[in-house]
Parts: structure tokens; C-alpha cells; sequence
């Protein structure tokens, strides 16, 4: 994704570049709380493309028990990159009942650009949570571990 350093599926936002400003820590989108084994954790809503496709790029920091959650129209595989990502991330894929899929644990940044590489999901997805590095590969989640969220949240598109 432009903003982030995620590519929701190569072919679908990675096009879509967002100019933000260097060191950018700012917070552009909605907070929820999710939980996930026994854990909450507040988490910024990427319900559209362009949130999609901005994600968490240019953030220098993210406070401890924050993250994003990145909500899709339908369950397909996934693959984010870290393009223009400031800050290592743990991305853990859900389907479509919020059942964790796979991960990509302890993501480094990215500043290559195109040349950034993808971290695909396991399976087909519509729910990706992201973390602060070693968050998610603590939590020791297994195939089938639920992700609470509130039932009014959906994609925008």
C-alpha cells in the first residue's frame, strides 16, 4: 500500500501513492478496540481504498497496544509490503469469520520503493491487523484463534 508500506494484493491499491509529509506520527483514521486472545488493542480502521493503500506509512512510532486493521470487501489472498513503513510490524491475516489465517511476524521497514518486497497471507483473508514488531509473534496464536471486533465494522467499498 502507498502510504504504509503494505500492497493489499499487487494489484489492488499498490498504484495508488499518497504524499505525506517525512517523520509524519500523526493518527488520520478512526480508533476501535479489537481483542485477540484475551488481548485489546486499539487500532486505527483502513475501511477504503485510500485508507487501505495509506495504511500506516510515514508513522515514526506507534503507541504499545495500538495497531491498524485493515478491512476488505471480500476474502481473497493478501500480500502487504513495507513501502515508506517507518516502524517493524507483525501482520497477522483473518478470513472472513475472524479467523486467523497466517502472519508475517517482525516485518522490517522499507525505503526501495517498488522494489520493497510482499509478504503474502497463507489463505485467503479479509481482515489484517498490524502491530508493533513482536506483538502478534507473543501472543502465540494458532490456526482458528478468533478476532474480536465490533460487529458494525465493514469495508467502505
Amino acid at each position: 500500500m502507498p502510504t504504509a508500506r503494505h500492497r493489499v494484493n499487487p494489484h489492488d491499491v499498490s498504484h495508488r501513492a499518497h504524499a505525506l509529509p517525512g517523520g509524519f506520527s500523526g493518527r488520520l483514521f478512526d480508533l476501535t478496540p479489537v481483542t485477540l486472545k484475551g488481548q485489546t488493542y486499539q487500532v486505527e480502521l483502513a475501511l477504503d481504498d485510500d485508507q487501505r493503500a495509506r495504511g500506516l506509512m510515514f508513522r515514526t512510532e506507534m503507541d504499545d497496544n495500538h495497531g491498524m486493521l485493515f478491512v476488505f470487501p471480500n476474502e481473497d489472498r493478501r500480500a502487504f509490503w513495507m513501502k515508506n513503513t517507518k516502524i517493524p510490524l507483525d501482520i497477522m491475516y483473518f478470513n472472513a469469520d475472524r479467523r486467523f489465517v497466517s502472519s508475517q511476524y517482525n516485518v522490517p521497514t522499507c525505503s526501495a520503493g517498488d522494489r520493497c518486497p510482499n509478504y503474502p497471507s497463507d489463505g485467503a483473508a479479509k481482515y489484517v491487523l498490524e502491530l508493533n514488531a513482536g506483538v502478534g509473534k507473543a501472543l502465540g496464536l494458532s490456526p482458528g484463534d478468533e478476532l474480536e471486533i465490533p460487529k458494525d465494522i465493514r469495508p467502505r467499498d
